[in-house]
Order: C-alpha cells, then sequence, then structure tokens
C-alpha cells in the first residue's frame, strides 16, 4: 500500500524505538506522520532486546521510594563517561530523561516500571545507584494489536519457551523451581495454561514482556494516533529545497515517489551492524563480522545523511556496544546468534578461555567489559577463538547460551558442533585446539580459590553487579565454584556487538549537524542513528534504549513546535 498523501509533516524513517517515539510524539502533538520500514515488521532490535531503559532521577524510582539526584547521575556519568565528547548532549538527558517518561506516559500506550534491583555496572563509582535507573516496559497483551500483532517483530525463538511462550524477570525462579515449590509449581502451571489458550488463537504467545512489550506499546502508540506506517520501502535519497530537507524519495516495489515532509525527516535507522564497509571502517579488526542485531540496520541513515552534508560523531572510546555470542544453526536452517548477557556467564561454575586456555577477564563483568577483554587478548587477530568451560552440574543448572537449564538431552547440540563435550579435561582441550597441560592448569588453578568462593586472579563476584547476576543461592560466593564433575563441556564464543555508537552529530534538539556545527534544517536523528551521547562507554543497563527514547521525544516535541526553541522543562545540567 502506498502513503495516502504526497505531503505529511513529519516523516520518519525507522520503526525501531527510537523512530517510532518520535513518530508517537509528532502524531500526538496534532502532526501529520508517515513512518518508512524497510522491513515487514515493527520493532527492529528493541523487539529483540530485554527492553531496560535507563532513565536516571526518574519519577518512577522516587513513586516507588527510591532515592536519586541529578547531581548523583552527573557524578557516575562524569567517572564512567570521562571524555569531554557530548556533554552537551547527556546534560540535555539527564535534565529531559525524566520528562520524556513521564509525557510518554500521559500521552501514548508506552508503560514502564522500575527495576528496584539492577545496579549500575560500575557500582564502585560514586553517584551510582542499586537499582531504580533501569526502568522495563509492564507487561503488554499483544492482542490489542488486532491485525497489527502480525507486523510486530517476533522476540527471538531461544528466549522463549515451548515455541513462542515469552517469560519475565519474576517467572524465570519459578520456573526453574517447579515441582519442588507449590506456589512456584502453581504460578508456572497459571503460565502454561494461559499460553496455551493463546495459541488457539494465535501463532505465538501474546502476553508480552521486555522489549517486545516495548515496541508493542509503541506500535499502539501509531495505530491509536493513525500513523501511516510503509513497510517493505527503501529511501534512496533525501529530497533538498535550499538548504533544507524537504522530502524523501522512496522506492516501493517497483516504483519511486517523491513524499514531501513540511517540518522534518527523522532518521532512526537503526545504525551501521551489517555493513561490511562501515564496520571494517570502524570497527577494530579483532572485532570480526558477529552481530546480534537486527539485519536490517545496514547504515542507511548515515549514507542518506552523508549526501547533504552531516558529520559523523567518531568521538567514541568504542565504535560499538559489545556482548559476547555463541553462533548455531536452526532447524529451519537459519544461523543464530545468541547474546550471553546475563544468563550463564556470573554464575557459579563456569569460566572463560582464550586461544592459549588461559581466562583473561572477569566472567561477571558487563558484558561490555567482557567483550573488551576479548578485543584486548585478541591484539588484532578476528579469529582468535575463545570459550566458555563448565561441567556437567553447571550445564544442568544454569544452562550456557541457548541451552536451558535441565536440558536432559544435548546431543544435538554437541552433534552440530555447537557444544563440545569430552570425558575429561585433557580430552576437551584437545578438542577445541588446546594444550592439554594449559587448560588442566588453568582449572587447576582456578578450582583451588572457587572450593572456598574465592577468585584470587579476577576478584569475581566481588560488586553488587556481579553477584546480583550470580545465584544468590550459591555461598559464599554467588559468582563462584569449582569445575569438577565430568562431562566437561565447552562454547565457542566471538566478540559481537549490540548496536552500533558512531552516528551522526546532532544538538540538544536532536537536530542533524554538519561539520561546521549548524543544523541541517528538517533533520533530525535519534536512536543508533545518532552518535552514542556515552561515547561508546556502557554505564548501565539500557543506556541505549534509554537515549533512544528520550531524544525520539526531544527530536518530536521539537519538530511539533516548529521552532528553534527549548522545549519547556529542559534544565542546564552539566555533565
Amino acid at each position: 500500500m502506498m502513503p495516502a498523501h504526497e505531503t505529511y509533516d513529519v516523516i520518519v524513517i525507522g520503526a525501531g524505538a527510537g523512530g517510532m517515539t518520535a513518530a508517537a510524539v509528532a502524531a500526538a502533538e496534532g502532526l501529520r506522520v508517515l513512518v518508512i520500514e524497510k522491513t515487514a515488521f515493527v520493532g527492529g532490535t528493541t523487539a529483540w532486546s530485554g527492553g531496560m531503559v535507563w532513565i536516571p532521577a526518574n519519577t518512577k524510582m522516587k513513586e516507588a521510594g527510591l532515592s536519586d539526584s541529578v547531581t548523583d547521575a552527573v557524578q557516575y556519568l562524569s567517572s564512567t563517561v570521562p571524555e569531554p565528547a557530548n556533554a552537551g548532549l547527556r546534560a540535555a538527558f539527564v535534565a529531559r530523561g525524566p520528562e520524556a517518561i513521564s509525557w510518554l506516559e500521559a500521552n501514548t500506550e508506552v508503560r514502564l516500571q522500575p527495576v528496584k534491583v539492577y545496579p549500575d555496572y560500575y557500582p564502585e563509582r560514586l553517584g551510582a545507584t542499586s537499582g531504580g535507573r533501569v526502568l522495563e516496559p509492564v507487561a503488554f497483551d499483544g492482542t490489542r494489536l488486532g491485525e497489527g500483532f502480525a507486523r510486530l517483530r517476533a522476540p527471538l525463538p531461544e528466549f522463549t519457551l515451548f515455541g513462542g511462550m515469552m517469560v519475565n524477570r519474576l517467572d524465570i525462579p519459578h520456573l526453574r523451581r517447579a515441582g519442588k515449590s507449590l506456589r512456584s509449581t502453581l504460578r508456572a502451571a497459571r503460565l502454561v495454561a494461559a499460553y496455551a489458550l493463546q495459541r488457539l488463537r494465535s501463532p505465538r504467545g501474546t502476553t508480552l514482556h521486555l522489549g517486545n512489550a516495548l515496541a508493542a506499546r509503541l506500535y499502539a502508540s501509531l495505530l491509536a494516533r493513525r500513523v501511516e506506517i510503509l513497510f517493505s520501502a527503501d529511501v534512496e535519497d533525501l529530497s533538498m529545497q535550499g538548504d533544507r530537507v524537504a522530502g524523501v524519495m522512496i522506492r516501493h516495489g517497483a516504483r519511486d515517489r517523491l513524499i514531501a515532509a513540511r517540518r522534518g525527516v527523522v532518521l532512526a535507522t537503526g545504525g551501521f551492524s551489517h555493513d561490511p564497509a562501515l564496520r571494517k571502517r570502524f570497527f577494530p579488526r579483532a572485532a570480526g563480522q558477529v552481530s546480534a542485531t537486527n539485519t536490517s540496520g545496514t547504515g542507511d541513515g548515515l549514507r542518506l545523511a552523508e549526501t547533504v552534508g552531516a558529520a559523523l560523531n567518531t568521538d567514541a572510546t568504542s565504535p560499538a556496544y559489545w556482548v559476547p555470542a555463541s553462533l548455531f544453526t536452526r532447524a529451519d536452517g537459519s544461523r543464530g546468534v545468541y547474546p550471553h548477557t546475563v544468563t550463564d556467564r556470573a554464575k557459579p561454575g563456569v569460566i572463560a578461555v582464550n586461544a592459549a586456555g588461559r581466562r583473561f577477564v572477569n566472567e561477571a563483568l558487563s558484558y561490555h567489559e567482557f567483550v573488551l577483554g576479548m578485543l584486548r587478548d585478541g591484539n588484532g587477530e578476528p579469529d582468535r577463538p575463545f570459550h566458555l568451560i563448565c561441567d556437567r552440574r553447571f550445564l544442568w543448572a544454569y544452562g550456557l547460551g541457548r541451552i536451558k537449564p535441565f536440558t536432559r538431552n544435548v546431543r544435538r547440540h554437541v552433534a552440530s558442533g555447537e557444544l563440545v563435550e569430552a570425558a575429561d579435561v585433557a580430552q576437551l582441550a584437545a578438542k577445541i585446539g588446546i594444550k592439554p597441560s594449559v587448560l588442566t592448569a588453568t582449572l587447576a588453578s582456578y578450582n583451588e580459590g572457587a572450593q572456598e568462593g574465592r577468585d584470587p586472579e579476577f576478584g569475581r563476584g566481588s560488586t553488587i553487579y556481579q553477584r546480583h547476576l550470580g545465584d544468590a543461592g550459591h555461598k559464599p560466593n554467588p559468582c563462584v565454584a569449582p569445575i569438577l564433575h565430568a562431562p566437561f563441556f565447552a562454547m565457542r564464543i566471538y566478540p559481537a556487538d549490540l548496536g552500533t555508537a558512531i552516528g551522526m552529530k546532532v544538538d540538544a534538539q536532536g537536530r542533524v549537524l554538519r561539520e561546521d556545527g549548524t543544523p541541517i534544517a528538517g533533520l533530525y536523528a535519534c536512536g543508533n542513528d545518532m552518535g552514542s551521547i556515552m561515547n561508546g562507554n556502557y554505564p548501565g543497563p539500557g543506556i541505549t534504549l534509554g537515549p533512544a527514547l528520550t531524544f525520539g521525544y526531544i527530536a518530536g516535541r521539537h519538530l511539533a513546535e516548529g521552532s528553534g526553541t527549548v522545549a519547556p522543562g529542559a534544565a542546564k545540567v552539566s555533565v
């Protein structure tokens, strides 16, 4: 279906979190909005994600009795993002993030709740909090989307149960205790029964959680405002009227068409994680080609912006946000990428080793820091192998990668090469190309301290963040246990990205800038098309979605105001 009009007030390119936020805000402010999406679905990588939104000093945490302040947030960001680049954008984020969330909840379908216990990634730094800065989407009933539910990108199958059942963070401990606790067994039974009823009328579960719920809520906001969405369309060029962006040239099917934008165009195409040329241009060689993001992020926004003189923000300590990932092949033949974020690495009884068979990092650090350790150890080699090593007890209790806990038969994973199994450590080392004596010595050294819950080499479990990701029921250290019980297992992991940090330079209103610092009239950017305000640092969970929602909101409000003035509520903050 082609757009109903030749002219719109606002055109948004990309239907991820940032783009849908900008579109929802502009539409709620009374503007006629068109969203152009190159794929057949809304949601982008957000629909696959945990949906965490990092907003310091938000009103939700205050309502929950959790303390935070702009001063603390500024102090924390000053230590975790020490570079002066983008200080003004961080100030705008801290000042307007809470405003954005409050406005979205009052004017759209977006509903968020504070995660009361989820520490910032560097809890030892001044200004850090143990929870509340992180907001998560409230569960959403997908049937409310009607026919639109088929247009919502499904979550990764590896993060669902029984072929399509989503669960939230609070359900997981109960599912693990099903059969051991009456309360947990009843809760698990209710979840499964509800899912069974949903599958009678839907190809997957309709109780949505995490990033899928956030994407659904934003999509519902667009549907409620009758925002037009053009699917499976490519934007080939930006249309200029003098020095102003005035519309887009699109290709939809075999037809080209020029669509005008009275107020502006918002670029929110998801970054360039899947563009080999841009990865080669900006990524370290050791990063390789693995990405945990949606494959539609091929740098479309960056290329469009550069044609009209946009400047790129390359002042980043890291060009991307990183996560270790394992690779596998699904039953349908497609390649799967499993991001090892929080489910296994920090649990007691697993270690990571490099190509030489030695540990190289504290396994319980944030996924971003973990991969920085891989990149340092890789010494520029893109194919340098890394493995997670565990034993039978760990695999049963916690799972590994996409292999879920309590999996009785792992033969298919072994047969495919995704998981390597051996009767003893020496045999395991030989199978993964490591000198047996070295891996044996590594395990012996680790086990010596682990018997007492210690990790003298890397101090695993030494912060509240690390312990939060461990197993609270394991004493004395929730992150450390010996690896003793045959058979032993190895899974290869790769440095992968969760999104790019290099993008367009923008100002505090979300307007794209030229090299001389002047804004390109009519052109805005948000999400991963916008250069990271964190400069490639990763202070806490949700520091991509937090700024995406905030600057999508800022851009939408600025477009609605139709002026260069700062929106009400903005404050001056130095970060």
